[in-house]
């Protein structure tokens, strides 16, 4: 067939980054640090990115960027250099990760050597599942006169089948798991493959020997959390050890308690727009707070499992959706304000 009446085809031409950033302190750092292009490189390595610092104090030094995850408010250290990697770049990721005490490192370089790619692959194989190294490679591209894009490539990565492993080594070596840890992990390992299909809006994170599952909503402090109890664990609504239940939750763990209170002052709007009524729990004897929804469910009864996801992920997706932009447009100030007395007068 002719291709007389097509469009005609760019070529992708790539461009060095220095023609672009100068400096990494100046140029590529603050760039990186702005939210529409810290996600970028948070979708790469699939964790939802909350930056906390940039040029962060460190002993004599100072990191480029210190982000949280907001799935799990774990620190992540982002280290900058956009030249080839080196020795002085690879200790003082050390140095910063040790003084930060963060668990995911993400290096990145316009090109790294084999010696640093298998240094982070060497760190990832050593260490256990809470800790993690990326490392990555920045490009820039252009078709013709069109505007830069930029582009990370992952170059190394923890590997997740090991790492699991590793943990559930650790888990046989100090005690065995018990009957409920273990249905626990095969529940979470079975929801994880379901809402990575049919989630629309939540990321499912790694299946843990635990009964619940914590997923990001877009900001350090917040997080949805899926819930499932079995019989040895209290229901929260009957307060009994008799039932099994699953919960789809919004958790706050940050100045909880005002910024919960900003929140069910719109307990109208939202369960408004959720459609149906949510239990909005502040215990004042716990320091977090939760709005969530609950029902009974026989967690023993694997074949019952893919309802019991579905009704999670459709949960958790809605939950998101109305959530997430309201969390992020909360003031701190204001939470505080709503819960310092009135002046009498």
């Amino acid at each position: 067939m002719p291709l007389t009446n097509k469009p005609l085809l760019g070529r992708l031409e790539k461009v060095d980054p220095r023609t672009y950033w100068e400096r990494e302190d100046i140029d590529f750092t603050p760039w990186l640090a702005l939210t529409e292009n810290i996600q970028i490189l948070g979708d790469t390595i699939a964790i939802e990115l909350e930056v906390e610092a940039q040029e962060k104090g460190v002993g004599l030094f100072r990191a480029d960027i210190l982000c949280k995850d907001t799935a799990t408010d774990h620190w992540v250290l982002i280290e900058n250099q956009l030249e080839r990697t080196d020795h002085i770049h690879l200790g003082q990721l050390l140095t910063y990760a040790a003084g930060l005490n963060a668990v995911t490192i993400v290096w990145v370089a316009k090109r790294f050597t084999e010696e640093h790619r298998a240094a982070l692959d060497w760190l990832n194989e050593i260490t256990d599942e809470e800790f993690n190294f990326f490392g990555l490679e920045i490009e820039l591209w252009q078709i013709g006169d069109s505007a830069i894009a930029p582009k990370f490539n992952i170059v190394c990565q923890p590997n997740d089948w090991s790492k699991r492993i590793t943990g559930v080594t650790k888990i046989l070596q100090t005690s065995n798991p018990s009957k409920t840890r273990q249905l626990q992990y095969e529940y979470w390992a079975a929801f994880q493959d379901f809402a990575l299909t049919h989630a629309t809006l939540i990321k499912p994170t790694r299946p843990l020997y635990q009964h619940w599952m914590n997923i990001a909503l877009g900001r350090s402090g917040f997080g949805l959390c899926a819930v499932a109890i079995v019989a040895s664990a209290v229901d929260s609504e009957t307060q009994s050890y008799a039932n099994n239940e699953i919960r789809a939750e919004v958790v706050i763990s940050r100045e909880a308690k005002a910024f919960f209170a900003l929140l069910e002052s719109q307990k109208t709007e939202i369960e408004a727009e959720f459609g149906e009524p949510l239990t909005w729990y502040n215990n004042l004897e716990v320091k977090s707070c939760r709005v969530y929804l609950r029902r009974a469910a026989n967690l023993n009864a694997k074949d019952k499992w893919a309802e019991q996801h579905q009704w999670l992920v459709e949960k958790l997706d809605r939950l998101y959706k109305v959530f997430s932009h309201r969390v992020k447009q909360l003031s701190l100030d204001s939470a505080i304000a709503t819960t310092i007395p009135s002046e009498p007068l």
